[in-house]
């Protein structure tokens, strides 16, 4: 008795096992274009109130990108908005329609402009990743102008 063939889960049916799939290539854009870029996401993000924008700048530390972008808002409902506007202008100013990683908690959400990464944090969410320190920008202590810690150095980890 012969098996019985149950419904493909291939997606595409011109697939075969094996086949790597196919992904969409990056293109690089040139430079004015990534200074446009970075300019529109700079004045969404200061018309939006964003506070504590940073940039930082990839270009020789990695291939993703060459800037990377982190802002805070006050609360989820702020975060989604800013996330909104940011890929509205990006499509008006005739590029790519940006995807959104995490909108929908948007406790951290990602915005990938391609050779601008946008990341839109809550403050806490923020402080516990840290990006500004992974990957080369400045620290900032979050208490800073309290008093006495102002400008404090990062905190030393444990037994380093």
């Amino acid at each position: 008795m012969g098996a019985v063939k149950g419904p493909s889960k291939r997606k595409d049916p011109k697939a075969t096992p094996g086949t790597p799939r196919r992904r969409t290539r990056r293109t690089r854009r040139s430079p004015a274009e990534r200074a446009r870029l970075l300019e529109i996401v700079g004045q969404s993000l200061e018309d939006d109130m964003a506070e504590d924008v940073t940039v930082i700048d990839l270009a020789g530390k990695t291939t993703i990108a060459d800037h990377m972008v982190i802002a805070s808002g006050r609360n989820a409902r702020h975060i989604g908005a800013m996330a909104d506007h940011l890929k509205e202008k990006i499509k008006a100013a005739a590029l790519p329609s940006p995807p959104i990683e995490g909108d929908s908690r948007s406790d951290w959400v990602l915005i990938d402009g391609g050779d601008v990464i946008i990341h839109l944090f809550r403050p806490e969410t923020r402080a516990l990743y840290n990006l500004e320190k992974m990957w080369g920008g400045d620290w900032t202590d979050p208490n800073a102008g309290d008093g006495e810690d102002a400008g404090a150095s990062p905190p030393a980890t444990a037994g380093t």
